[in-house]
């Protein structure tokens, strides 16, 4: 049943990440070519920003070391934005030369999370993404900022607003169009959400430039997002099936679910343009490609048979 609840955004959209995210944190190398059918079912499913893949360094993520093959199987795929992560300048020249125009760099808040995923501290991180930017809106290339352990950090524990705040108003500086804010671990709870949302505000990020990325660790990826919806937000990521975590922090879990999202904003009233149907296919036909169930709720409770072994 449908029951929409007041001062909520109509549209939302889907930052799909599980083709990237999801996938880089798989133990096995998925084959380029299901990953190719991964990103056109999700495109066919209605999704309409669907991240492809990284050019990082295949010694560090090996899983998408691909990215040159995968990239130009997707030129078929009509109306859909097909944004890349890049770590750096190189990361750029391989993007670009391949036609992306979509890219998106990736920061920490954090001092101890920057040093183990970038070895760097986070101002000479920031240094390294300023000319990445700079030359990717040169031309006219869109860029968005990740931002991680927002919340909490597995070594230096809760986050202060202030210190997020800084670090996030320092990508948008540097010219990024919009910003996702990671719960890379998953403990952030729905006051704290909407604290660092309005911190932010003031600082001068508007809420329209904001997306949110919440991972599921303590089940509370469902409730920070209806929280940052109340504030406006209209940017959501998620994952199909629930892909994902992060290899540089060992506690955080997978991603919130798209099929999860998707239903919880349906019965909002919500548009996604998001077929509910062919996105839990999808992520069924994964699970058996990756030889273990989906995580996700929404697809355990459609598809019975999908929890088998």
């Amino acid at each position: 049943m449908v029951v929409p609840a007041p001062d909520l955004p109509a549209p939302v959209r889907i930052h799909e990440v599980g083709a990237r995210d999801g996938l880089q944190n798989e133990k096995a190398v998925v084959p380029t070519e299901i990953k190719a059918e991964f990103i056109r079912r999700l495109a066919d499913a209605g999704l309409t920003t669907i991240e492809a893949t990284s050019f990082v360094h295949p010694k560090w993520v090996p899983q998408l070391a691909d990215a040159e093959r995968l990239f130009p199987m997707l030129d078929g795929i009509e109306g859909v934005a097909l944004p890349v992560l890049v770590p750096n300048e190189r990361g750029l020249d391989r993007a670009l030369a391949l036609g992306a125009r979509r890219i998106a760099v990736f920061a920490s808040a954090t001092e101890s999370f920057a040093k183990a995923n970038l070895n760097r501290t986070v101002d000479e991180s920031l240094g390294m993404f300023a000319p990445v930017v700079a030359r990717a809106k040169e031309q006219q290339v869109h860029v968005r900022g990740y931002l991680s352990m927002c919340f909490g950090d597995p070594w230096e524990g809760a986050v202060p607003v202030h210190q997020v705040v800084r670090v996030a108003k320092s990508l948008m500086d540097l010219g990024c169009d919009e910003l996702s804010l990671g719960d890379t671990i998953g403990v952030a709870t729905p006051a704290h959400v909407q604290s660092l949302l309005a911190a932010l505000n003031e600082e001068g990020v508007p809420t329209s430039a904001i997306g949110v990325h919440f991972h599921d660790t303590y089940g509370q990826a469902l409730a920070n997002t209806l929280a940052a919806l109340q504030h406006g937000v209209t940017t959501v990521d998620a994952s199909a099936g629930g892909l994902g975590g992060c290899p540089y922090a060992k506690s955080a879990t997978g991603n919130l679910a798209t099929e999860d999202l998707v239903w919880m904003l349906q019965g909002l009233g919500i548009d996604t343009g998001v077929d509910l149907g062919k996105l839990t296919a999808t992520s069924v036909w994964l699970a058996e490609q990756l030889g273990r169930p989906s995580p996700s709720r929404t697809v355990r409770a459609l598809s019975p048979d999908s929890h088998k072994e």
